[in-house]
């Protein structure tokens, strides 16, 4: 049997040996890259040998902490860990974080997102280095690729230099980044790795194709070309929005976002600018969004920064064709015109020519599905990953 008495006593597992104790800390608790690994490694780790608590900033709109409250996994809300930078939030934030870390004594503090990762482990560091305390550190893609100004790219590349040294294991999820942190030498304690993302392929509990369409009120005669993604300026939306232009005259054919965030207002103009209103339709954020992958047709990656994005290898375990641009894990992960097609960022007329490409040859459209769900099925399952997270633990 487990036993527990309180926060600050170790679990026992069955044996009777102590079970390692994890403190998860991510900034937002809003659907997003960070948050999915979260709730997929969480209700996979070996239960007899981990117990884990999730640490959650004060920004976003709850949905981890319910996903995470549904699977019985303890949370805490960190009060002044904010998205935005604020040194007088930030700096409660540390006092907060180590308080935290103090009282719940983990033997690993398991750091994700780029804000945790910073304010993480300066609260492990002072005012002293916490002894017996591992620091790892997951980065989903360095903030210092994605869109902003040279002040602002060049302030995160310092931050994750200083603060690699105070971290014992930094993982990445791209060949991309990790090249990335060899060439700007950030280098934590022990070591740099890379570790793929990984879904469930046989469990992705799709609805079924008329489902999926009549919630989203598509009509059964429409092509839909469709995308999962928060509205944030790296995943590229305005050229998803303005790929759509190309096919104004089309009427059969639809474009659907789903997911919310803060460039709605933007988009929503440029929609209406361009004349798409009838076009481009941003849906909002929907609980568990993989689900209504099978109302689309084809599936587009427009961003100009990623990681590893989680619904791009749900989108091809779906067996959808694939265009998506060059940026992040995709060349790792899409071998283009084989499992799907390939363009460069921020180029609405190539991607308008993949998507026509497609919709000409019904045969390259389930070609490209088939190879696309092979490729998942064996380079990027669910436990592959989290035996490598066990491993590092």
């Amino acid at each position: 049997m487990t036993a527990k008495s309180s926060i600050n006593e170790p679990y026992i597992n069955i044996n009777g040996n102590l079970k390692k104790r994890v403190l998860f800390v991510i900034t937002q608790s809003e659907p997003g890259g960070a948050q999915r690994f979260v709730l997929n490694l969480l209700t996979h780790l070996d239960k007899d040998q981990y117990e884990a608590m999730v640490a959650i900033g004060n920004t976003g709109n709850g949905n981890l902490f319910r996903a995470l409250h549904a699977e019985g996994i303890p949370t805490h809300r960190l009060l002044h860990l904010v998205r935005d930078i604020s040194i007088k939030e930030d700096l409660k934030a540390v006092s907060e974080l180590r308080k935290l870390i103090k009282e719940y004594r983990p033997t690993t503090v398991f750091l994700n997102s780029s804000k945790a990762g910073f304010i993480g482990a300066l609260a492990a560091r002072c005012p002293t280095k916490l002894k017996n305390t591992k620091i790892v550190y997951r980065i989903g893609g360095w903030s210092f690729n994605d869109p902003g100004t040279r002040w602002q790219k060049w302030s995160w590349k310092v931050l994750e230099w200083v603060s690699a040294k105070w971290k014992d294991v930094i993982i990445v999820n791209n060949q991309h980044d990790f090249d990335r942190a060899i060439k700007l030498r950030i280098k934590p304690r022990k070591k740099l790795v890379l570790v793929y993302n990984g879904i469930e392929t046989y469990k992705l509990d799709l609805m079924s194709r008329d489902e999926a369409r009549t919630k989203l009120e598509i009509p059964a005669d429409k092509y839909v070309v469709g995308t999962i993604a928060n509205l944030y300026p790296a995943k590229g939306l305005e050229y998803f929005i303005r790929t759509a232009y190309h096919f104004q005259n089309k009427d059969e054919l639809v474009f659907f976002v789903i997911g919310d965030g803060q460039e709605r207002p933007e988009l929503e103009a440029l929609i209406k600018d361009l004349g798409l209103e009838r076009k481009v339709f941003l849906v909002g954020q929907l609980t568990d969004a993989f689900k209504y992958l099978s109302a689309f047709d084809i599936f587009i990656l427009s961003s100009v920064k990623e990681g590893f994005p989680w619904a791009l290898i749900e989108a091809m375990a779906a067996k959808l064709p694939i265009v998506a641009t060059r940026v992040g894990a995709v060349p790792e992960i899409i071998e283009d015109g084989k499992n799907g097609l390939i363009v460069e960022p921020g180029d609405p007329e190539a991607m308008a020519g993949k998507i026509k490409e497609i919709m000409d040859s019904s045969h390259l459209q389930k070609e490209l599905g088939i190879q696309a769900h092979q490729t998942v099925l064996f380079k990027f399952e669910l436990d592959k990953m989290v035996q490598q997270i066990e491993d590092l633990l």
